[in-house]
């Protein structure tokens, strides 16, 4: 006699990941471990037996976003589960929310893990599929976040990030590496990698060695970039390698050439912050600029097509208009590539909130917006420059025909990490045009953050 087990339908999980890119990537990690224990995933709340809410907890602002998220999901759903950085003030959280499931803080997969096996028991038991699952991934397929470390060693006085996530925790550099290859054997055409400080990467493990590829490898940012160099896509070609938060400590200079031979994405995210050396004093950051404009330079000078980001804070507290008029004269000579800002706003438990002399929100609102316009006019002059070049973009979408059967299609240069910086908007794309493909364009037209082009020989 044969007997036919039916297996029950698998709890479906949903989730909302806020804040930055490190937690997304801890989004991914906590649902790949969720698939793992047979749970699937739900793409919207009324499917979902628990919703997870992965919150920001950074700013004032993060935080009322997440409360209303948690609040949305409460709404939609019911049964909700809160992680992430606000996970930390359980009790702000239960106050406004006292529905809430259970609250764990950021980066505790386990504690995540748990809180749902016990509000959505798994239903399939013995019957989940033996076969290993893919990964979970919540960005496009062609790109991907490789998160190389944990926490910070600096104590900025705005910042309120190693309270949250703790001390610099490095991963193992033989980790790394197979998480990055593993990536790109999977599709991966473009590696972001990410941390609270790329360049400080693995100084608390005192640089630790591990054997790759028949050779030791150190976890230094030097050694890995030089590795993530060396990987190659299914079809032979290198990925773009994107490197994120880089603090210029003098071995950055070491990775240039690195990029001047095509083996890293030419781009550096480097949070400034400020240049006035009065302010970055208060703000608790090494008052280094002069050598900063010097070492762009020398930068610029191995590797012509770099481009430099970053991000500044406008009206922190103390900054005088000297001070201000000095980020802004630091700024023209920089002439960096791509410039956000912030006005600043006081995190609970920073120790900014405690310095004399706040700057009211007023000027605080016209610093912006002075910097905001010098800044997009150095942009604007940077993309008017690139009109007539052939530039390699990859695709990130791909639209229908029009009513004239034209296909449109947006991408980005290497000068454009996505979500945060600009785009490259085609006209006329060939049908086999696919997101993750990199092909040539020849610019045609810019604006102030954006290009516009075709395919070359389309």
């Amino acid at each position: 006699m044969t007997t036919t087990t039916t297996l029950p339908d698998a709890k479906r999980v949903g989730m909302v990941s806020l804040g930055c890119p490190k937690a997304l990537v801890d989004s991914e990690r906590i649902l790949t471990r969720l698939r793992a224990d047979g749970y699937a995933m739900s793409p919207d709340y009324e499917g979902a037996d628990v919703v997870l809410v992965n919150t920001c907890g950074f700013l004032d602002s993060a935080k009322e976003e997440s409360l209303a998220a948690i609040g949305e999901a409460i709404t939609e759903n019911g049964r909700v589960i809160v992680t992430g950085c606000m996970g930390d003030e359980a009790e702000a959280i239960r106050a406004a929310h006292p529905q809430v499931l259970a609250v764990t803080g950021a980066h505790q997969y386990e504690q995540v893990v748990e809180a749902v096996h016990e509000h959505a028991p798994p239903s399939q038991g013995p019957f989940v599929d033996l076969i290993p699952q893919p990964d979970v991934k919540l960005t496009p397929r062609h790109y991907s976040y490789l998160k190389i470390s944990e926490g910070c060693n600096h104590s900025c006085s705005f910042c309120i990030i190693p309270d949250l996530r703790g001390k610099l925790a490095s991963r193992r550099i033989d980790a790394v590496l197979r998480e990055a290859e593993k990536l790109v054997a999977a599709g991966t055409r473009e590696l972001l990698v990410i941390s609270q400080d790329t360049s400080a990467y693995g100084v608390d493990t005192r640089h630790d060695a591990r054997a790759w590829k028949g050779r030791e490898v150190r976890a230094h940012m030097t050694d890995l970039a030089r590795e993530l160099g060396q990987l190659r896509t299914p079809v032979g070609t290198p990925p773009w390698v994107r490197l994120h938060y880089v603090y210029p400590y003098p071995h950055v200079d070491r990775v240039i050439p690195l990029m001047a031979q095509g083996l890293l994405t030419p781009y550096l995210d480097i949070p400034f912050q400020h240049a006035s050396p009065h302010v970055l004093k208060l703000m608790r950051r090494p008052a280094n600029e002069a050598k900063v404009l010097a070492r762009l330079k020398s930068w610029r000078e191995v590797c012509p097509e770099i481009a430099v980001r970053s991000s500044f804070v406008v009206g922190f507290p103390g900054e005088s208009e000297e001070d201000f008029e000095y980020l802004i004269d630091w700024l023209e000579e920089a002439q960096l590539d791509r410039v956000g800002a912030f006005r600043f706003e006081p995190v609970e438990g920073a120790a900014a909130n405690a310095l004399p002399d706040p700057v009211p929100e007023a000027l605080k609102e016209e610093r912006y917006t002075r910097l905001m316009e010098v800044t997009e006019r150095i942009s604007a002059a940077k993309l008017q420059a690139k009109i007539g070049k052939t530039l390699p973009v990859i695709i990130d979408e791909v639209g229908e025909p029009d009513e004239d059967g034209d296909t449109g299609a947006n991408g980005r240069t290497q000068a454009d990490a996505p979500e945060i910086d600009g785009a490259v908007y085609l006209r006329n794309v060939p049908e086999t045009l696919a997101p993750g493909d990199i092909v040539d364009v020849i610019v045609e037209e810019a604006d102030a953050h954006d290009l516009f082009g075709v395919i070359a020989n389309s």
